[in-house]
C-alpha cells in the first residue's frame, strides 16, 4: 500500500505499508523519568510524521522520560521484507509504524507485544472502526495511529451548469445528480474505471459483505454471497455514468489527471489525488469540491476502505515500557489531534475531528469513518491483492455482462489458491 502527501492541497492519503527501526542495549527502569540514558528508536515511513509533529513529540518524551527519541524514516521499496527480517532478531525495533492491513500477518508471527493494558488506559474511545484492524485474535497486538479514506472530488463548474444546487446526502441524490450532468452538460458525469478496486470494497462493506468465509480450518473465497453481488450491482450504476475503460483501476492512466481535462463532473478517490489534478493544470483547484461518498439513507454514509498506520512495539524488544511511554505520549489527544490537523489524516477518536476543521478533503472523508473498514484482516489475504487481482477480474466480467454469481465462480479457483498460499 502506499502513502501521498500533496502540498498543494495540505492533504494525505494513506494506503500505508510498515516500518521498523533497531533499538538499544540498555535495560528498562519502571516508571516515567527512569529512562535516563537510554535511546527508543522509531521507524517511521517517508511521509507519515509532519515535522512540526515530530519535533513536538521528541520533545514532549524527552522531557518526561528522560530517555533519548530518535525517528529512522523507511522507503518504501523492500519495506514488509525489511520489517519481516528486523523483527526475528535479537535486537529488533522497539516501535514501528506497520500498515493496517498488515497487522494481522505480524501478529501471526509472534512478533509483536501484545497492547492489552494499554487499550485500557488510553484506548477506551479510540474509533472501533480504526482500532479493528489492531486486534487480531482477539488481543490488542497495535494501537491505531492515523487512517484515511475515498471522497467525491468533483467539479463544481460543470456540477453548476447541470443546475445542482447541493450535494447529495444519498445514493438515490447522487445518481439523479450524475444523470443530470450527463442530459444537461458534454461532461462525463463520474470518471470511474472498471476496477477501482479499493472504492468497491468499501460497497462491500456498506451491504455488510464479507469477501472470504471459512471452510473447515481454511478461508475461501465468498464472492459468490449475493451481498457481494448487491455490492457489485451498485459498483455497475456508478460505472453507466463513466466512460473509463472496465479492464483498467484508478492509476491507469492517473484519474486526477484525466480529471484534471475539466470534462469530468466526478470521481471516487483520495484528497490527494486533488493535487495530482493541480499539477497537470493549475486552473482547476479553483472548481475542485469535496463530499462525503453518500450511502443509501442520509443518516450513514457509504462504507469505505480505511486505509491506514498502527503503531506497535517489538515483542524482543529489550524497552517495552519506555515504548508504551512513547505510545502514550504519540496518542494522546494533543498530539494525535496535531497530526489530524497537519497531516489531514484521519485520527484514531471521532472526538478529534475537529482538528480537520479548515482542510476541506479531509472533512469530507471523516463522517464515513464510523461505518468504514478494511479488506479481511487474516494475514492470507495479502496474496489476494497480488497482481492479477482476481477481484478486478471478477468486477470486469461483471461490468461486461456476466452474472455476478458466474464471475465469482469463474475467479473462485484463482482466489482459493491465493487464500492457501504460505505466508
Amino acid at each position: 500500500m502506499k502513502r501521498g502527501l500533496i502540498a498543494a492541497t495540505g492533504v494525505a492519503a494513506m494506503l500505508v505499508s510498515v516500518a521498523a527501526c533497531g533499538s538499544g542495549d540498555d535495560d528498562d527502569k519502571a516508571g516515567a523519568d527512569g529512562f535516563k540514558g537510554q535511546t527508543l528508536t522509531v521507524w517511521a515511513m517517508d511521509g507519515s510524521t509532519p515535522d512540526g509533529w515530530t519535533k513536538d513529540v521528541k520533545a514532549a518524551f524527552e522531557k518526561k522520560t528522560g530517555a533519548k527519541l530518535k525517528f529512522e524514516i523507511q522507503q518504501w521499496n523492500g519495506i514488509q521484507q525489511k520489517v519481516t527480517t528486523a523483527l526475528s532478531e535479537s535486537d529488533p525495533p522497539d516501535v514501528l509504524e506497520i500498515g493496517n492491513t498488515q497487522t494481522p500477518s505480524y501478529a501471526q508471527t509472534g512478533g509483536l507485544a501484545e497492547l492489552g493494558d494499554l487499550k485500557k488506559s488510553i484506548g477506551a474511545d479510540w474509533s472501533e472502526s480504526i482500532n479493528k484492524s489492531a486486534v487480531y485474535d482477539g488481543k490488542q497486538y497495535a494501537a491505531p495511529w492515523y487512517a484515511a479514506s475515498r471522497v467525491v472530488l468533483y467539479n463544481k463548474k460543470i456540477w453548476a451548469e447541470a443546475g445542482i444546487k447541493d450535494t447529495p446526502k444519498t445514493r438515490t441524490e447522487f445518481f439523479r445528480d450524475l444523470d443530470a450532468i450527463k442530459k444537461k452538460t458534454d461532461a462525463e458525469p463520474i470518471y470511474l474505471p472498471g476496477q477501482n478496486w479499493y472504492f468497491f470494497d468499501g460497497l462491500t462493506i456498506g451491504t455488510g459483505a464479507d469477501l472470504v468465509k471459512k471452510d473447515g480450518d481454511k478461508w475461501v473465497s465468498n464472492l459468490a454471497d449475493p451481498k457481494v453481488g448487491k455490492a457489485m450491482d451498485i459498483y455497475k450504476q456508478y460505472q453507466s455514468f463513466s466512460q473509463a475503460p472496465k479492464d483498467k483501476d484508478e492509476a491507469t492512466p492517473q484519474q486526477g489527471e484525466v480529471f484534471a481535462k475539466g470534462k469530468t463532473g466526478a470521481f471516487i478517490g483520495m484528497g490527494w489525488e486533488a493535487g495530482v489534478a493541480i499539477k497537470a493544470n493549475p486552473k482547476i483547484e479553483k472548481d475542485i469540491g469535496y463530499f462525503t461518498i453518500p450511502g443509501e439513507t442520509a443518516d450513514k454514509p457509504e462504507g469505505v476502505f480505511l486505509g491506514g498506520s498502527n503503531l506497535a512495539v517489538a515483542a524482543g524488544s529489550d524497552k517495552q515500557e519506555l515504548a508504551k511511554e512513547f505510545l502514550k505520549i504519540a496518542l494522546s489527544d494533543t498530539y494525535e489531534g496535531q497530526l489530524a490537523k497537519e497531516g489531514g489524516v484521519l485520527p484514531n477518536k471521532d472526538s478529534l475531528q475537529d482538528q480537520l476543521k479548515g482542510n476541506a478533503a479531509a472533512q469530507a472523508a471523516a463522517p464515513a469513518t464510523a461505518s468504514g473498514g478494511t479488506t479481511p484482516l487474516i494475514p492470507e489475504w495479502a496474496a489476494v491483492e497480488n497482481a492479477p487481482n482476481p477481484i478486478k477480474t471478477y468486477m470486469t466480467a461483471v461490468l461486461n455482462g456476466k452474472a455476478p454469481a458466474d464471475a465469482a465462480k469463474s475467479v473462485e479457483d484463482e482466489m482459493n489458491k491465493r487464500l492457501s498460499q504460505e505466508h
